[in-house]
């Protein structure tokens, strides 16, 4: 049994080894919390310009970085995309019909996050919502607002006291504190626990797992949790963003790599969107590029399913899906991206997938036996080596 397990770990153990050694060569990241009187100051040189414009009889304005240009991003290999230290800016004036709401609503958020830190509690940015609903109109006004402000005050945005409710969930060997002090025991292995909302605040970390697996979906992270993957593939941690993945997903992906140095592997779809958010975890996100280097991890591992695996492993054609106009737009959109033209076995995978022009879910490979993914396709692909 023993020496299975040294075989299933061998590749494993040389990448970890690998990845050990190129963080050493990367500069360690800076501590990026800020203390709550820095950024009372920052909130209180913001309300000092807006009153000092209308002592002036001038209509108050704020300038936003655009989080949305890719003008204003860059990318470094061992950060991921990151924002520009000069950027360019939207202008939100309260004297234009355009904006005045928005300015309204920017400075009501600057006033809540004021008082929690001054108060040193805490709240979600659904609580923030439903403080004043009318004026925000929607809780995605309040969420875009809220990382607007973390990126113009250049702070991570739980040091703004602004918490997000977690969608992802995570389960393995592992074993943590809570900031309040309760312990989360993620060891059973058919039930999963949600990501914790606060992640700056968890310590005492403990787990003797040797890989952390991402899984894209809930549906295929269910399944797994079914069949008992992380006995089977023991000791292991298994987390999914359920699809696109929030904020905290990505936090804790991070707060796993800093603390336990292990590898991470990406198992999502074959398709251009899979690729996307295996691309979100490993490099992150442009509208986040601000807080990239707490939400990032440059060495995550694309472990499937790969467009190559469709023909090696001769997956039915009925189990294949066409491309779509929408697919083909988005690959492109990829090959664009500067962490691609970084990645050549990444360039390889998705020009099959344009040359094929078919994509495929994970669960395709049920269409060569019910177990296969389970039995056959994660063991080899850790056994032998088979990312990239």
């Amino acid at each position: 049994m023993a020496s299975q397990a040294n075989e299933l770990f061998s590749e494993i153990d040389k990448l970890r080894i690998q990845l050990l050694h190129n963080a050493e060569q990367t500069v360690q990241r800076a501590d990026e919390e800020r203390r709550n009187s820095e950024i009372l100051a920052l909130i209180e040189n913001i309300i000092l310009k807006i009153v000092t414009s209308v002592s002036q009889e001038e209509a108050p304005a704020l300038h936003l970085p655009k989080r949305s240009s890719w003008d204003n991003v860059s990318f470094d290999s061992s950060v991921g995309l990151q924002m520009n230290s000069e950027t360019t800016f939207t202008v939100v004036r309260s004297d234009s019909p355009a904006s005045i709401t928005k300015f309204a609503q920017i400075v009501k958020i600057l006033t809540v996050i004021y008082e929690l830190i001054l108060s040193n509690s805490y709240a979600t940015k659904r609580d923030i919502y439903y403080n004043d609903t009318q004026l925000f109109g929607s809780q995605a006004t309040v969420d875009h607002i809220v990382d607007d402000i973390s990126c113009l005050l250049k702070v991570p945005r739980r040091s703004l006291h602004v918490l997000a409710t977690s969608k992802g969930l995570i389960t393995g060997d592992l074993c943590y504190l809570e900031e309040d002090g309760s312990r989360m025991d993620c060891r059973a292995s058919n039930t999963a626990i949600p990501i914790s909302s606060n992640i700056s605040g968890i310590k005492n970390i403990v787990s003797s797992a040797r890989f952390v697996l991402i899984v894209e979906k809930d549906a295929t992270f269910q399944r797994l949790l079914d069949d008992h993957v992380c006995a089977k593939l023991s000791p292991c941690i298994m987390i999914t963003g359920k699809g696109v993945p929030d904020v905290n997903s990505r936090l804790m992906v991070r707060k796993l790599w800093d603390t336990l140095h292990i590898p991470i592997f990406a198992l999502v779809d074959a398709d251009p969107y899979g690729i996307e958010i295996m691309c979100i975890y490993k490099y992150g996100s442009r509208a986040m590029s601000f807080e990239a280097r707490s939400l990032t991890v440059p060495s995550v591992m694309w472990l499937g399913l790969l467009p190559s695996d469709l023909k090696r492993l001769r997956v039915p054609e009925n189990a294949l899906i066409p491309l779509t106009k929408k697919d083909d737009a988005k690959l492109n959109s990829l090959l664009k991206r500067p962490y691609v033209q970084n990645q050549p076995d990444w360039l390889k995978e998705i020009e099959l997938m344009q040359q094929t022009k078919v994509k495929a879910e994970i669960q395709s490979l049920a269409a060569i036996a019910p177990d296969f993914l389970i039995n056959v396709y994660l063991p080899n692909k850790l056994r032998y080596g088979g990312w990239v």
